[in-house]
């Protein structure tokens, strides 16, 4: 057959192979053979030495090579070239984050997680960040030094795609705010996807888990208990605390039994998890997800990103949902958040909104992590930036956080490429990508599930709103 022309977007044929699918989709010609970037500076080849070729998952082994390295700033990474390369690069920026010092294992993992990005013939790039912890521009800056490793010493690719997940999703935002040109003029990211995302800024995407802890410690007083020193509950931990997550699950099951199916807790139990369920509108499977956050994300937060003090408070919230509001509102602790705190956090992990390229959201409206209505205050900090137009957002019917389905990714990469390849004429609608995403089915897999008319309610009707600095 004739190869489409560069940048032809169509949707895949049931009988095409999984090479000729990833062409037709993803604005690609003919399989692409990888060929080196343009030679880069001596002082920026000395800067960050070249990648070292690296086995690929098992999955990904018969299809694509992998390197991997360690960058001037200590992060890890790994970059997967498909052998059917369609020409375009991923930048992945990953969730969590986790605590700690970086592991290379972890790019591994995010690698197997997104293998479809590869399967559907894009080469990825993935870094674990040079820190562990809650600290957005610091891993923006890691994910743009990757590129820069990735197009100085790899490939040089047609367009580059900026994915962030969950986390990372306001590491991308983020970084698409803060690399708008590169030294030659040239935009570094073409497009930005983000998945999954925790995209309302840190002053107020965890409001609800310090509700949680304050919920949580009313019904429970075991974290601490009254037996043990006292601390604000918005501080997470002390810093010298020797509490581990297993501890901490210990507690949670001794007083809610999550570790055990309804049937076989007690009433008492019972009431305490529903009355979270209600009053914090999270699933009861989540909470101990979220109570880990509340303590040891915190406790990253407070001691390591805002000098000691607290950027989290719930002065002001009311509480609505439990068998007595009026009682659990007089009885939770209440915290001011510090306004130099706030400040800071709020510098380094809110978006602004000026991102200078198309972007392109999709979320499950039942995440139980990463509440759909954070979409809605995404939205309204582009609209006030003057960026709106270049946003779309899509939800769909899925529960899960961490991914969606196969089919859902390849969707929206192809509609992203085609807008930015072919103007504001090929803007997508949340539509025309539900309409899209059924030919994707073929290659990928059963897994669409776009709801096109959804629109996310504002956060505040989520999350009880509070007095802020």
């Amino acid at each position: 057959m004739t190869a489409p022309q560069p940048h032809s977007l169509r949707p895949p044929r049931p009988s095409l192979a999984l090479a000729g699918l990833a062409c037709l989709a993803v604005a690609a010609c003919a399989p692409m053979v990888p060929t080196r970037a343009p030679a880069a500076s001596a002082a920026a080849a000395k800067a960050e030495a070249a990648p070292v070729a690296a086995a690929c998952p098992k999955d990904l082994a018969p299809i694509a090579r992998c390197l991997s390295g360690q960058d001037s700033a200590g992060a890890y990474y790994l970059i997967a070239i498909p052998q059917k390369w369609n020409g375009h690069l991923v930048l992945h920026a990953h969730g969590g984050p986790a605590l700690g010092a970086p592991k290379a294992e972890r790019a591994v993992e995010d690698l197997e997680r997104w293998s479809i990005m590869v399967r559907a013939g894009y080469a990825w790039a993935g870094s674990t960040f040079r820190q562990g912890g809650v600290e957005v521009r610091a891993a923006a800056e890691d994910t743009e030094r990757l590129r820069q490793i990735v197009v100085q010493h790899v490939v040089q690719p047609q367009r580059t795609i900026l994915h962030g997940q969950s986390w990372g999703a306001s590491v991308a935002a983020r970084g698409a705010e803060m690399f708008q040109r590169t030294a030659d003029g040239k935009r570094p990211y073409d497009v930005v996807l983000l998945t999954s995302g925790v995209l309302a800024g840190g002053s107020r995407s965890y409001d609800f888990r310090t509700d949680l802890r304050v919920v949580y410690q009313y019904l429970c007083n075991n974290h601490p208990r009254p037996t043990e020193a006292q601390y604000p509950l918005n501080i997470g931990l002390p810093a010298d605390a020797a509490m581990t997550q297993a501890d901490l699950a210990a507690r949670v099951n001794e007083c809610l039994a999550l570790n055990k199916p309804v049937a076989e807790r007690t009433t008492e139990q019972q009431r305490k998890v529903q009355t979270l369920v209600d009053v914090l509108r999270i699933p009861a499977s989540s909470i101990q997800g979220h109570m880990n956050w509340a303590t040891f994300h915190y406790r990253d937060v407070v001691q390591h990103r805002t000098g000691g003090a607290s950027p989290f408070g719930n002065r002001g919230a009311v509480y609505k949902g439990s068998p007595d509001d009026a009682a659990l509102n007089a009885g939770v602790l209440r915290y001011r958040a510090d306004p130099q705190a706030v400040a800071r956090f709020a510098a380094d992990t809110d978006p602004t909104g000026q991102i200078p390229v198309p972007v392109l959201t999709v979320k499950g409206v039942d995440d139980p992590t990463a509440f759909v209505e954070l979409d809605a205050q995404f939205k309204a900090t582009m609209d006030k930036a003057g960026s709106g137009a270049r946003l779309v957002q899509t939800f769909t019917r899925h529960s899960g956080h961490s991914y969606l389905s196969d089919p859902t990714y390849p969707t929206l990469m192809a509609a992203l490429l085609r807008w930015v390849n072919e103007g504001e004429g090929a803007k997508p609608t949340p539509a025309g990508i539900a309409q899209q995403c059924a030919a994707y089915e073929a290659e990928f897999g059963k897994g669409c599930a776009f709801l096109p008319t959804y629109v996310p309610a504002p956060l505040a009707s989520r999350v009880v709103d509070r007095e802020r600095p």
